[in-house]
């Protein structure tokens, strides 16, 4: 019986190795697509519900855009920010920022903003001159409140538009 076990879980452990579904295996891809430009959704929730109520709990969001590319600048063309029913309420970038190369840049949503929503998104556009890798478009959430804290990432997804 203890045999059966272990071959039951050998098999196992070899199916998620041979789908790419195994524990521990990165994300990171064999092929690298370098591009010129890109538009990117990124999901930002300015609270999430908890309780038998659906209370909401209030979160500060940080969109983080990260220039991957060790050797060319990026620009940030634009960094829109919609609520839950998609209407536009402002662009965080007022004019194109230069990201040199492996450079951040950041921008806040305060926890007392909700105009957004729980169903917050942001729209990155960022060119540049010659192929690069694509940045890494990222939101963090946080909150700290009663002696207990919180804090999860949602990652860009690219768009076409």
């Amino acid at each position: 019986m203890r045999c059966e076990k272990k071959t039951i879980l050998t098999v196992f452990m070899m199916i998620l190795m041979i789908t790419g579904i195994f524990p521990g295996h990165g994300n990171a891809s064999s092929a690298i697509s370098l591009l010129k430009g890109q538009s990117v959704y990124v999901p930002i929730y300015s609270h999430i519900y908890h309780g038998n109520r659906e209370r909401p709990f209030d979160l500060t969001a940080t969109l983080s855009i990260r220039n991957t590319d060790p050797k060319q600048e990026i620009i940030l063309v634009s960094a829109d920010y919609f609520d839950s029913d998609g209407k536009f309420l402002k662009n965080y970038v007022e004019k194109p920022v230069k990201l040199k190369n492996f450079a951040t840049i950041r921008y806040i949503i305060k926890s007392k903003d909700k105009s957004g929503g729980s169903g917050a998104k942001f729209i990155v556009r960022w060119e540049s001159k010659e192929p690069v890798n694509p940045p890494l478009i990222e939101a963090i959430m946080i909150s700290t409140r009663s002696g207990q804290g919180i804090s999860f990432i949602s990652r860009g997804q690219a768009i076409k538009e």
